[in-house]
């Protein structure tokens, strides 16, 4: 399937494998795609949408089975406090729906902030933008496709 997500790897030459599973829509937890991709749900990662001070929006790319550690990010991000973005306002800030969303090809270029547990692994999996597919790229790789955004790579990652 060709996402946004997909074509702009496409367009820098960034290798990635895509993988599919069925959804289930009572259930798009990051823990339940890592059991349908057959991967650990630490190596899944999800990305969180957050509003900073005056309403700016950071993504928070961040393991599939953590929390988001609201001080860290706020810090990191040169921010007073940051909060996670009410669902009703997911799709319109990124244009993609719960389970689908993905800092590739995002409405607009917004601040990427990935988790540094992402470097452990040789691949992460990240969503396509679309509920049911995975991609499965190099941590590196993903940054070069995220760098035309702001952002670090940080410990993100709530106890």
């Amino acid at each position: 399937m060709k996402t946004n997500a997909v074509r702009i790897l496409d367009k820098l030459s960034i290798s990635y494998r895509l993988c599919t599973y069925e959804v289930d829509p009572e259930d798009l937890s990051a823990e339940s795609v890592a059991r349908k991709i057959g991967l650990p749900p630490e190596q899944v990662f999800k990305t969180l949408v957050v509003y900073g001070d005056q309403k700016t929006v950071l993504l928070a790319v961040i393991p599939g089975d953590a929390a988001l550690d609201l001080k860290a990010l706020a810090r990191l991000s040169g921010q007073r406090k940051v909060e996670l973005v009410p669902l009703k306002d997911v799709q319109p800030l990124t244009g993609y729906i719960r389970g689908g969303v993905t800092a590739l090809a995002c409405k607009k270029d917004y601040p990427v902030y990935l988790d540094e547990q992402a470097e452990r692994y040789e691949f992460i999996s990240i969503s396509a933008g679309v509920r049911g597919t995975q991609i499965l790229i190099a941590p590196g790789d993903y940054l070069q496709a995220v760098q035309g955004t702001e952002g670090a790579i940080a410990h993100l990652k709530g106890r």
